[in-house]
């Protein structure tokens, strides 16, 4: 059992926008190490946790801490990959620069803003932890749908956080791709604590090992917990979905299908 006190911790946390309520009474706790998941419908607040955790909102009520901290004091030892990235792909820029937009605080004030050779290093070694150390000189628009993403994480990596956040990160992403992203995390979280929002149920319960079900309020449940009726109370709808439960040993991943469905494996509203 992990003795070390919570990295994230929420109590009785209330917030709205413009007075219509979007998380009521949320109270949640993260420890170290954790790989969880955080569903729920479009509009549930899912994305606005996440903003929460890095201090880009502010509660209307209620406590929240970051490695004992405020929100804003503990940013620098957050990773953050957002849904929708601001990246023109045509723009013509390199793998590489991508990657240091995540070190921007290492930028020389000076000469236009040169980045010192500290930045490049942990550049490179982000883009070696995403599989992608020999693509650093491409254009960034060369790359596929998967790899953008692993770019993108490798930017949030850049900082060389403690608490990777990600929002959709299977957005736009082929089955391969999907799955080179779960070898990535399963890596990622030998080192480090992530939270990803995700619609993909099929990935996230390959995945992760707790789940965060976000609308309007929060409930957590163990991933072997998750079964159709409770995907129904919060999505609200019927849907078809598979559900890739694994095991690992030393002979590899190994699935079974609990549920009944198609391949289709997205949950939709």
């Amino acid at each position: 059992m992990n003795s070390d006190p919570p990295i994230i911790k929420i109590s009785k946390l209330n917030f709205s926008y413009n007075d219509n309520p979007v998380l009521e009474n949320v109270n949640l706790e993260i420890v170290k190490g954790e790989l969880a998941s955080i569903v729920g419908p479009n509009g549930g607040g899912k994305t606005t946790l996440l903003k929460l955790i890095l201090g880009l909102l502010k509660p209307v009520s209620g406590n929240l801490e970051i490695f004992g901290m405020t929100p804003a004091k503990a940013r620098r030892r957050i990773g953050y990959m957002p849904q929708h990235a601001q990246l023109d792909p045509q723009f013509p820029i390199s793998v590489l620069d991508v990657v240091l937009m995540g070190q921007m605080d290492l930028c020389d004030k000076g000469l236009f803003g040169g980045f010192p050779r500290q930045a490049a290093t942990l550049a490179k070694e982000a883009l070696a932890e995403v599989g992608l150390a020999d693509h650093s000189q491409k254009s960034f628009s060369e790359l596929s749908g998967g790899q953008r993403q692993r770019v993108l994480i490798a930017r949030a990596l850049c900082s060389e956080p403690e608490l990777l956040l990600l929002d959709e990160p299977t957005s736009n992403i082929d089955p391969r791709s999907e799955e080179n992203l779960y070898v990535t995390l399963t890596k990622l979280n030998r080192k480090m604590t992530i939270l990803l929002v995700s619609h993909d149920l099929g990935f996230v319960s390959q995945i992760v090992k707790s789940v965060i079900c976000v609308n309007r309020q929060v409930i957590i449940h163990p991933t072997s917990k998750i079964d159709g009726t409770i995907i129904k109370e919060i999505y609200g709808g019927d849907f078809n979905l598979i559900r890739h439960d694994h095991r690992c040993d030393h002979a590899g991943h190994s699935h079974h299908d609990p549920f009944s469905g198609n391949r289709e494996n997205q949950v939709t509203d």
